[in-house]
């Protein structure tokens, strides 16, 4: 497996990282101990979790992800493997975590880091992400900015925490020897080159990775974002390679195929939009036509871009891990790439 610096951090990842979103929900720790121990045999050492997995987030599971990892990691040498998790801010309706966190102040940036490792059974974090922006940006699907969301229910404008603050209470953590590098997740363009400026300007730490979106069918980081991780020497660490699963074809002779997209009603309003199933089925036809299954196309496609850091898989079956895996050693032709191309300029990012 090949590896890669996140930024300039020091610290070496694998070029494929392990997801664990499913653990505590769709995953049994028997499930996700053989994952964990599959993934580290292939040379796999980069490992993601959040407080708020598993997902969908909900109030009875929510937690459970990390006391899974914690029950691993507790048997392992701590060395063996880069830890990434993330805090949950405001804006995202979650009451159960932390009585619904008002901010990402330093109360909560603490508090969050603290009961983390405590399910973790580790004394630090390898990466600590923010997991979306606390002010007012389009995410999950939304994308559109709105200068409305600005304001309060009294029309009056809302008091974001500084990015200034949130910086120095992860400062104090890094410190303390808790986290050893930062990043930023579902962020967009303005707030890393705002979390960079300031970290320069007030000698604070400097952003490492990004984690965000990116697949076949949202390619939206191409547009402003490819410009700043390359410019500022920023990793990406990518997520929903597969598009929840679009991306395989499951779902394009059978919409009711099992899968997680199915499972939970209602989520993933991302891959609701409209032209998602075309570009599924068009991606699904080009594979078939050059030899390769839809998942070698989508998979090999976001593992080999030049701005690529580590990609972030998931699986529910180690059936699909070991064939998620397999797929980095595909290379895609200059035939296949340009027919990519051919096809995103016809159907642009369904599914921003």
């Amino acid at each position: 497996m090949d590896e890669t610096y996140l930024g300039d951090s020091g610290i070496r990842v694998s070029k494929i990282a392990l997801g664990t979103m499913t653990y505590g929900d769709q995953n049994t720790q028997e499930d996700a101990d053989n994952q964990l121990d599959f993934a580290l045999a292939q040379g796999i050492n980069f490992i993601d979790t959040a407080e708020m997995y598993p997902v969908p987030p909900k109030a009875e599971t929510v937690t459970r992800t990390e006391t899974i990892l914690g029950h691993w990691i507790k048997k392992q040498p701590r060395d063996k493997f880069v830890l990434a998790s993330k805090i949950a801010g405001p804006r995202r309706g979650m009451q159960w975590i932390r009585g619904g966190p008002s901010g990402l102040d330093k109360a909560n940036i603490r508090q969050a880091v603290h009961d983390s490792l405590q399910r973790l059974q580790t004394d630090y974090l390898d990466v600590l992400y923010l997991h979306w922006p606390e002010r007012n940006v389009p995410m999950f699907g939304q994308y559109q900015f709105d200068p409305k969301a600005e304001l309060d229910s009294d029309g009056q404008p809302i008091s974001w925490v500084t990015i200034q603050a949130q910086l120095q209470a992860l400062d104090e953590l890094i410190k303390e020897g808790k986290v050893r590098t930062i990043g930023l997740s579902n962020e967009q363009p303005w707030g890393l080159m705002e979390f960079l400026r300031v970290a320069r300007e007030q000698g604070l730490p400097r952003i490492s990775v990004l984690q965000n979106c990116y697949n076949l069918m949202n390619r939206g980081l191409e547009f402003g974002m490819a410009e700043v991780l390359y410019r500022e020497r920023i990793s990406l660490a990518a997520y929903s390679p597969l598009a929840f699963g679009h991306l395989t074809g499951k779902y394009i002779k059978n919409p009711d195929a099992p899968g997680r997209v199915t499972l939970f009603t209602g989520y993933a309003q991302r891959y609701k939009k409209p032209g998602v199933p075309a570009a599924s089925a068009a991606y699904a036809e080009l594979a078939q036509a050059h030899g390769l299954t839809p998942v070698q196309l989508a998979l090999s496609f976001v593992y080999h871009r030049w701005f690529m850091g580590s990609t972030i898989i998931g699986a529910t079956t180690m059936a699909q891990l070991q064939e998620n895996i397999a797929a980095y050693t595909v290379h895609l032709s200059e035939e296949v790439l340009n027919a990519i191309e051919q096809l995103h300029l016809t159907m642009m990012n369904p599914a921003p």
